[in-house]
């Protein structure tokens, strides 16, 4: 949808009522202050999976997961957003802006979380991925001690430690 302003571009209507120019959000921008007041987290198809998750972590996943996509053989950022818009249908919205050269992406989503929210959810989701995935191993002494060492891991504690570890600040790419 074209919102009428020279030089065109969609907007999009976030999940609190106000809406947003595609072309406001830029590469480094991971969110911004609404005029609802809150903040809501801006993630693009270009931003790598390890902003929510390690670098071995990732790699498992892409080893472990199968996608269906022919555009996005590898899993990535779209999945990880995709896992989180079938969650929270109406916390996130999305644009595909593949045709629009002056954003810089393929795909925007905004969320109705703000950054670190958004981390957190990331996280606990894909941990119900694993627990999803171990639990239909046939291996009963893998299974329980992959529960054992959920009920040790706190997510917010590994967002916290994870954003400190990769220094996470307005100049760093991954920021926010």
């Amino acid at each position: 949808m074209s919102d009428g302003t020279p030089g065109g571009g969609e907007t999009l209507e976030l999940p609190c009522g106000e809406t947003k120019r595609v072309r406001a959000l830029d590469l480094g921008m991971r969110e911004f202050e609404c005029a609802c007041g809150e903040r809501h987290a801006v993630v693009m198809d270009v931003h790598p999976p390890e902003r929510f998750l390690p670098d071995f972590l990732v790699s498992v996943l892409r080893e472990a997961v199968e996608t269906t996509s022919d555009e996005m053989p590898e899993f990535g950022t779209a999945h990880l957003l995709g896992i989180v818009l079938e969650e929270f249908p109406g916390k996130v919205v999305s644009a595909d802006v593949s045709d629009d050269g002056d954003v810089g992406a393929g795909i925007v989503w905004v969320t109705d979380f703000d950054s670190r929210r958004l981390h957190e959810v990331v996280v606990e989701l894909v941990v119900e991925l694993m627990d999803h995935a171990v639990s239909h191993a046939d291996d009963d002494a893998a299974v329980s001690q992959f529960e054992t060492q959920m009920l040790e891991f706190d997510v917010s504690e590994f967002v916290e430690e994870y954003r400190a570890e990769r220094d996470l600040d307005g100049d760093d790419v991954y920021a926010r």
